[in-house]
């Protein structure tokens, strides 16, 4: 009886040594770091959205670091750190810190991507960690000039919420293949003041309403008017050739937990991760 066990013995133990064994070889899910908070949006909902989403469809782990800050002024405790993405493969800044200025504070951050750390940037990360004369084109080398240049853009400000038109200007780069364009909800277009090495990947284009200027009414023959800009796109940043895509899509909640902008997201953190082939096929074991 016992010699008739033994094989099935020997087979279990088998059949676990080849689990742990096929477990050990698993690719290693992606450390990602989101960092949000400041003033304007519903950062609370949103960072619940882009961590669910982003779980739900990459082999991914997505750490959060929220300040409910809701003012210009929201600092976030982590970049206080030297070393504050070293655990990370990636970080999401979603942060809104208008009136952040100190240049040691940015210049932490900064650091970490010129090291070799990828960047995904959302919406009002555009608008963050300025100073000086910010509303008009920054010189590349200024002391303010360092959040746009590895931003890759320079935008100073945007219209009102009406539906925006995205077009995929780059369809055949690795992030955009297969992507179709698409219309927003209510969304905010970012103006674009000067490229600092940026690379479109889409535009967008929306029909705003005539405006009167304070104390003026509107003619009656008012008309609408059409504005274009770049939305989305990818950079380069410093001497390791960072890699970092950028959107300014995302304002409202509903956007962000669209199915549509979830995708862009995810295939923009494989991208800057070196996990998306030229032909926008993702690395094996890191999607779901």
């Amino acid at each position: 009886m016992k010699k008739a066990f033994l094989p099935l013995i020997l087979f279990a133990l088998a059949a676990v040594y080849f689990v742990k064994a096929a477990d050990s070889t698993a690719p290693k899910p992606l450390r990602i770091l989101l960092i949000a908070g400041g003033c304007c949006h519903e950062y609370d909902k949103q960072t619940q959205a882009l961590k669910d989403g982003i779980e739900a469809r990459l082999n991914a782990v997505v750490d959060v670091a929220y300040n409910p800050d809701k003012s210009t002024k929201a600092t976030f405790e982590i970049y206080h750190s030297k070393d504050w993405a070293k655990d990370f493969d990636v970080v999401i800044h979603d942060e809104c810190s208008a009136d952040v200025t100190d240049p040691a504070y940015v210049g932490n951050i900064l650091a970490a991507h010129k090291a070799g750390v990828p960047a995904v940037n959302l919406h009002c990360a555009m608008h963050s960690y300025r100073w000086g004369n910010f509303r008009e084109a920054v010189k590349p080398g200024a002391d303010n000039a360092g959040w746009y240049e590895m931003l890759g853009l320079q935008s100073t400000g945007h219209g009102p919420q009406e539906p925006i038109d995205i077009t995929f200007t780059a369809p055949d780069h690795p992030i955009t293949k297969g992507l179709e364009n698409w219309t927003t909800i209510k969304e905010e277009l970012y103006n674009n003041i000067q490229l600092l090495g940026g690379s479109p990947l889409a535009s967008g284009r929306q029909i705003q309403p005539p405006k009167a200027k304070k104390g003026e009414t509107l003619p009656p023959d008012a008309k609408p008017t059409e504005a274009t800009a770049v939305v989305a796109w990818t950079n380069e940043y410093g001497p390791a050739k960072t890699r970092i895509f950028s959107t300014t899509i995302g304002h409202n909640t509903a956007t962000v937990q669209d199915e549509r902008y979830l995708k862009l997201i995810s295939r923009a953190l494989l991208w800057t991760t070196g996990k998306l082939a030229d032909d926008g096929t993702p690395a094996v074991g890191y999607t779901k």
